[in-house]
């Protein structure tokens, strides 16, 4: 069987085709960077549950085909929540992980209270508009510069509750273990397997 990823990251394609392996082996997980002509839906919505179902049920319509989509963030509590559904773009270009994660640093710098969350909002959609969502957090704190070289996004500055490492330092499938994209995927494909 054949799904459809709603995104053309790299890295997120990657990561989502070990989670689901595991749960759903003989399912052929694609990204839409094999769909060309597919244009890239806009994130409109103002949460990551909207901007999830929207981008899912998008694709689902243009392939066809069942669709998942994610739309996941980091939350810091000294910055009100930013970049949180804007972390893909929370330096002006998105997608630049660099810039991104340098800005949360610069705008964190000298504060104590460094605690955050990822948050991921995972979602399934078919063609006929049947769909599918869930969420999930982890929990943990930044630190004062990147450190590690696995992942993306933000993990070279996030450590998780209970860890004394980045999402960076591990390896991916610790990683994928506690993860919130791991955590809501889990959960997202054991509803959906109901539906296929």
């Amino acid at each position: 069987m054949k799904l459809i990823l709603a995104t053309r990251n790299h890295g997120k394609i990657v990561e989502l085709q070990r989670i689901i392996a595991e749960i759903m082996p003989d399912v052929e997980l694609v990204g839409t960077d094999s769909f060309p002509d597919l244009a890239d839906v806009e994130e409109t919505e103002d949460s990551f549950i909207g901007n999830a179902l929207l981008k899912a049920h998008a694709v689902a319509k243009a392939t066809g085909l069942p669709a998942i989509a994610d739309d996941s963030g980091l939350s810091v509590n000294s910055l009100n929540g930013a970049p949180g559904i804007f972390s893909a773009r929370y330096a002006g270009t998105h997608g630049d992980d660099l810039a991104n994660l340098n800005k949360v640093l610069s705008n964190m710098d000298g504060v104590t209270d460094r605690s955050a969350a990822f948050h991921c909002a995972a979602a399934f959609a078919k063609p006929d508009g049947f769909e599918i969502v869930v969420e999930a957090k982890l929990h943990g704190r930044l630190t004062t510069a990147p450190i590690g070289d696995d992942g993306f996004g933000y993990d070279p500055i996030f450590i998780p509750d209970g860890f004394e490492i980045t999402t960076a330092q591990m390896s991916p499938v610790q990683k994928d273990q506690i993860s919130h994209r791991g955590m809501a995927f889990r959960a997202l494909i054991q509803k959906a397997l109901n539906a296929l």
